[in-house]
C-alpha cells in the first residue's frame, strides 16, 4: 500500500532536514527510512535505483529520493520528495549567503560548523558499514569495490570511467541465460519523448528569456550551471576543479578565497554539496546588485542545477524494472552498486583527512598519488569531536538529528572555552 501524500510529505521533509554528511550519510538515511524502518522499497529495489542514479548526472542521493518519491505516488510524489530533499538546504545556504556577506568569517558558527563536521565523519562510517553489508555480497562484489577504490584513491581515474569498467564487467561476467519476460511491457516510446520535451522545455525556456531579455549576469550563470548538470557525473566532488576554474579564472564572479568558503558552508549543509552552486550565484549576484540580486541569482542556479534532476529520473525510471530482469543489465549494475561501494570509501577518507587535518598533501609516483596528512596540522579539537560524535552515534544509539544538534553545541562551547 502506498503512503498517503502527508505522510511522504513528513518522511522526506525529514530526510532533507537530516540530510547532511555528503551522500553516503544521505543515502544511508534513506535507507534506514525507506527500507528498514517503514517497508516501502524493497531492499534490491533501493540497491537498483541507487545504481542507476550513481550512472545518471547530477546528485545522486536527491536523485534516489525523487526515484522513491516517483516509485510510490509517480511524478508527484518524485516531485515532493526531490523538492524536499534539497529546500531546506537551499534556504540555509540562502540565510549563510547574506550572513556571510554582511558580517564575513563568522568564527561562532565556522565553530560550531566543526562539530557537524566532526560528526559527518561517524555518520559517513555508520553508511559505509550498511552500504557494504548490503551491496558485497561476495567475492567478485569486494573485489570491484577494492579496486574501485583502489582506481579513485590512488589513480584519482575519473568516476564515469570507474562506473563503466565496473558495469562492462559485470555485463560479461553474467550467466548468459534468457531475459525474464516483462509482463507489463515497457512505456510506450511516445511517453518517453513527451516526457523529454516537456522537461528539456520548462529547464531550459527560462533561461533563453533571461537571453533575450538582456539579463546578462544572470543568463550566464544559468547556462553555466546548465552545463555543469549534464557534466556532473560521480557527485559535487568531480566537477568542483572545472566549477572553480570557471567562476574564478575565466569569469571572475568571485575570488578563490570565496570559493573555498563557499565549499566549506555547503558541506555543513542539509541537502546536496552541488547545492555550492547557489552559494557561487548568490554571492556573485550580491557582490553586483545587492540581497535582491543575490535571491534572484540563487533561485536560477537552483532552477539550472535541480530541474534537470527531474528529467532524468522521470525519463529513465519507467525501465529501471525491465533492466533488473535482464540477466546481464542486472549483473551491470550489481557490479555498479559494488563500485559504489568503494567510491564511498574513497569519499569517507578524504573527508575525514580534511575534518581533522588542516593540510593534506598528495604525494605520488607515475600514476599513483594518495594524500597524505601533514602531521603537524593535526586539529586536535576536530579529532576530539570526532570521537565524542562516534561514541554518539555507534555506542549510544543517537539519531542524526541529535548527534548533530549536540556536536554543533559543543563546537560552539570549545569555542567561547
Amino acid at each position: 500500500m502506498s503512503p498517503s501524500v502527508a505522510d511522504l510529505v513528513r518522511v522526506f521533509g525529514r530526510i532533507g532536514l537530516l540530510s547532511f554528511g555528503g551522500p553516503a550519510a544521505q543515502i544511508s538515511l534513506m535507507h534506514r527510512e525507506l527500507v528498514d524502518r517503514r517497508a516501502w522499497l524493497e531492499e534490491q529495489t533501493f540497491l537498483r535505483a541507487l545504481s542507476l542514479c550513481m550512472l545518471l548526472p547530477g546528485p545522486e542521493a536527491m536523485q534516489l529520493a525523487t526515484y522513491a518519491g516517483w516509485r510510490l505516488r509517480g511524478v508527484p510524489g518524485g516531485l515532493i520528495a526531490g523538492t524536499l530533499f534539497v529546500l531546506p538546504g537551499a534556504i540555509v545556504i540562502a540565510a549563510l549567503v547574506l550572513l556571510y556577506a554582511a558580517y564575513g568569517d563568522l568564527p561562532p558558527v565556522q565553530a560550531a560548523f566543526l562539530g557537524v563536521k566532526a560528526t559527518v565523519i561517524a555518520i559517513v562510517l555508520q553508511a559505509l558499514i550498511n552500504l557494504s553489508g548490503k551491496a558485497l555480497s561476495g567475492l567478485q562484489s569486494r573485489v570491484i569495490a577494492g579496486l574501485a577504490f583502489l582506481a579513485i584513491f590512488a589513480l584519482n581515474l575519473p568516476f564515469p570511467l570507474i562506473v563503466l569498467a565496473a558495469g562492462s564487467w559485470g555485463y560479461a561476467a553474467a550467466r548468459t541465460t534468457r531475459p525474464q519476460s516483462d509482463p507489463d511491457g515497457l512505456p510506450a516510446e511516445r511517453h518517453a519523448m513527451r516526457t523529454a520535451l516537456f522537461w528539456m522545455t520548462l529547464w531550459l525556456l527560462p533561461l533563453a528569456v533571461l537571453t533575450a531579455s538582456g539579463q546578462t549576469l544572470l543568463a550566464d550563470l544559468g547556462w553555466f550551471f546548465a552545463k555543469l548538470a549534464v557534466v556532473s557525473f560521480g557527485g559535487a566532488y568531480a566537477v568542483l576543479t572545472y566549477m572553480t576554474q570557471t567562476v574564478v579564472a575565466q569569469h571572475g564572479w568571485i575570488s578563490a578565497d570565496q570559493m573555498i568558503d563557499a565549499l566549506g558552508l555547503a558541506e555543513t549543509t542539509p541537502g546536496p554539496l552541488i547545492l555550492v552552486t547557489q552559494f557561487v550565484a548568490m554571492l556573485t549576484g550580491q557582490i553586483a546588485g545587492g540581497p535582491g540580486l543575490a535571491l534572484i541569482a540563487g533561485a536560477v542556479a537552483l532552477w539550472a542545477t535541480f530541474v534537470p534532476c527531474f528529467l532524468w529520473i522521470f525519463l529513465s525510471a519507467p525501465y529501471l524494472d525491465h533492466i533488473a530482469r535482464n540477466p546481464r543489465l542486472s549483473g551491470a549494475l550489481s557490479a555498479i552498486s559494488a563500485a559504489v561501494v568503494g567510491v564511498i570509501l574513497n569519499l569517507s577518507v578524504w573527508f575525514a583527512l580534511n575534518v581533522v587535518f588542516a593540510d593534506v598533501a598528495r604525494y605520488g609516483l607515475g600514476p599513483v598519488s594518495i594524500p597524505i596528512p601533514v602531521p603537524s596540522s593535526l586539529n586536535f579539537q576536530a579529532l576530539a569531536l570526532a570521537i565524542v560524535a562516534g561514541l554518539l552515534i555507534f555506542r549510544l544509539k543517537s539519531g542524526f538529528g541529535v548527534a548533530l544538534a549536540a556536536m554543533a553545541a559543543a563546537g560552539l562551547a570549545l569555542h567561547f572555552l
